[in-house]
């Protein structure tokens, strides 16, 4: 392995390339190799050396969790659809015929929930802004064009079509003057998500490109940065060439009377082990930002209650501030990995029910879907009739934020779509003529 000038490693990424051999040290056969291989053609794979050496437990592996959340498995996808790419694969055919192969099962998995490519996309006067998406009135998404991957991708990845190299189903730009001018002439947004892909892909250089600008607008309260690097790479913010310099950036934005947030994923306990991840939480709140945490509920990975508390408890002694526990979204593999709604509620009310109020800033299970992030309040019964409590966290309408609502109790229901209003003909966020479900 390079080493830098500190002694530690220096970044290597593993990609598809590399993906049977690693299949060989999880101790898969021939065949199931072939089978994960064929799921890869449609599904992104990336990891890097940290992960593959610091994180997974290969005597436990493929069961280990931390290899389940960066490997594909093979019943990820349907086993029809699996069956043909691994005999495209097997019979070695043309590398265009196994991409048209992939791409018709990639458009089944429902590649932009929530709207995301129609509803959520900001524009000044005709003109689409790429690179954007302005789904709450005080909150816009930047995606820079260099931050388009991650230091490893998870399997359950909900930008999964960010990452497949097809343009159509990317949200990317480097125009930052745009962005920039159309915040100017929203004076109602006051909070700016850098996201991806994972902003902490790009070195210094690049990233203060895009937070430099935002710092002259008086209007804007926050920066928030989405990232994984402290679970996947955290030598980004102690031992890369950089790192001393990105230290610095953040250290510019809370200069300049802006809250910087990072918004960091952890998905499991063994995320937040290393030493290196409590020196790079160290030298980022040092800076002044804070980092809030969350992660989705991912069946096979993090769907126990002792799982959560034990990484909300650890998270809180670290400095950190547990947020959001989300529902796994539409898209992708959403039923290899998908948990109840209701056996989501009840592994967070446990999880809750055994941390201290300082953990409890936690919110969750919530659904970020096209209305807006839904949260399960709990399951009662009200008039003889078993129900789903919720209500919007965030909304599009705005009007609507905090506002309970009833849903029909259905213990196999999975997201927001598969419930049916309860005391009421539609949803309080469906239009007056919805009519009701059957």
């Amino acid at each position: 392995m390079i080493l830098n000038q500190a002694g530690t490693r220096r970044f290597k990424a593993y990609t598809s390339k590399h993906l049977d051999e690693l299949l060989r040290r999880a101790g898969l056969d021939d065949d199931e190799r072939l089978r994960v291989r064929a799921v890869a053609t449609v599904l992104p794979f990336r990891t890097n050396a940290y992960v593959v050496d610091e994180l997974i437990d290969w005597s436990a592996a493929p069961d280990d969790p931390i290899y389940r959340l960066v490997f594909p498995q093979e019943d990820m996808l349907p086993a029809a659809d699996v069956a043909r790419l691994a005999d495209l694969l097997k019979a070695e055919a043309p590398n265009s015929e196994v991409q048209a192969e992939a791409n018709r099962v990639r458009a089944q998995l429902n590649p932009h929930p929530a709207g995301q490519k129609e509803l959520n996309v900001p524009r000044m006067g005709d003109e689409p802004v790429p690179g954007m998406q302005h789904k709450y009135p005080e909150t816009v998404l930047i995606f820079p064009k260099q931050g388009q991957t991650c230091h490893a991708y998870c399997t359950y990845c909900f930008r999964w079509a960010q990452f497949i190299g097809d343009a159509d189903l990317k949200f990317a730009s480097d125009d930052v003057d745009r962005m920039v001018s159309y915040i100017r002439q929203h004076p109602e947004v006051t909070s700016v998500l850098i996201t991806g892909g994972d902003a902490m892909i790009m070195g210094e250089p690049v990233i203060r490109r895009y937070i430099e600008p935002l710092l002259g607008l008086d209007q804007l309260e926050s920066i928030r940065i989405g990232t994984k690097a402290l679970a996947y790479w955290p030598q980004r913010f102690t031992t890369d060439p950089d790192a001393d310099a990105t230290l610095g950036l953040f250290q510019e934005v809370v200069k300049a009377g802006k809250n910087l947030a990072f918004m960091a994923h952890f998905s499991h306990p063994r995320e937040l082990e290393s030493p290196l991840v409590e020196s790079a939480v160290e030298r980022i709140l040092g800076s002044g930002a804070t980092i809030r945490t969350q992660a989705p509920l991912i069946r096979s990975i993090n769907d126990d209650p002792a799982v959560w508390s034990s990484m909300w408890r650890r998270q809180l002694r670290m400095g950190l501030i547990p947020y959001y526990m989300f529902v796994e979204r539409d898209t992708g593999p959403q039923d290899y990995f998908a948990v109840p709604l209701a056996r989501a509620y009840e592994i967070f009310r446990d999880a809750y029910s055994t941390v201290s109020g300082l953990c409890r800033t936690v919110r969750g299970p919530s659904m970020s879907a096209t209305p807006g992030k839904v949260c399960v309040d709990g399951v009662t019964e009200i008039a003889g009739e078993r129900v789903f409590v919720l209500h919007l966290i965030q909304a599009r309408d705005p009007e609507l934020v905090g506002r309970p609502f009833f849903a029909r109790y259905d213990p196999s229901a999975v997201w927001l779509t598969d419930l049916r209003p309860a005391f009421a003909d539609r949803f309080p966020f469906e239009p007056a003529d919805a009519l009701l479900p059957i």
